[in-house]
């Protein structure tokens, strides 16, 4: 694994009028904050595509960028776990170097054991690092102070990236999860 800076952007995926990924205008856009001392990028996801990015597409966004010499992170967006562990493994033969991994909530919302099940399976199941992402606004789910902390204790999740917005919840999450030896705040 490449290193795990401590700032990455969400670069937004660029399509084609075609409605195809432009690969030109994503390797542009990694170029230009690379050149701007960029270490590492969020693929395929934090900007809300990823839900709708279709098979091969994770592979191709990750692919375009492995020439540079940065942190790949890749977005997993599935609300099973089947279409979760398929897009994690497309993404690991691209070579993205972590995975985010957005939570399920269609039928899973507010089924706790659910959501601890779909982490940990997928965790278990990769070989690169997993980041819980919470995003209320988005999902309507607020995952439970309790559950993060129960998944931060898996040893293949070192890191979350929490879209709520509410400080005080922040502060709650650094609080409650132990510090993973990998993740970015533990140097």
């Amino acid at each position: 694994m490449r290193p795990l800076p401590e700032f990455m952007p969400a670069l937004i995926t660029p399509f084609t009028q075609r409605g195809e990924i432009d690969i030109k205008a994503h390797t542009h856009n990694m170029r230009v904050l690379a050149d701007r001392g960029i270490e590492g990028f969020v693929v395929a996801g934090s900007n809300g595509e990823g839900p709708y990015l279709e098979p091969g597409e994770r592979e191709r966004l990750v692919k375009a960028g492995r020439r540079r010499k940065a942190h790949f992170m890749c977005g997993i967006a599935s609300e099973s776990t089947r279409g979760a562990l398929a897009q994690m493994a497309e993404a690991t033969e691209a070579g993205a170097d972590s995975l985010l991994v957005l939570t399920p909530t269609t039928l899973a919302r507010g089924r706790d054991d659910v959501i601890v099940d779909y982490f940990r399976t997928v965790a278990d199941r990769a070989s690169l690092p997993v980041f819980l992402y919470s995003v209320p606004p988005v999902t309507s789910y607020s995952m439970p102070l309790e559950l993060v902390a129960r998944l931060s204790r898996h040893e293949n999740i070192i890191g979350m990236k929490d879209s709520s917005g509410d400080v005080v919840r922040l502060q709650s999450i650094i609080d409650a999860a132990p510090r993973h030896p990998r993740s970015p705040s533990s140097r």
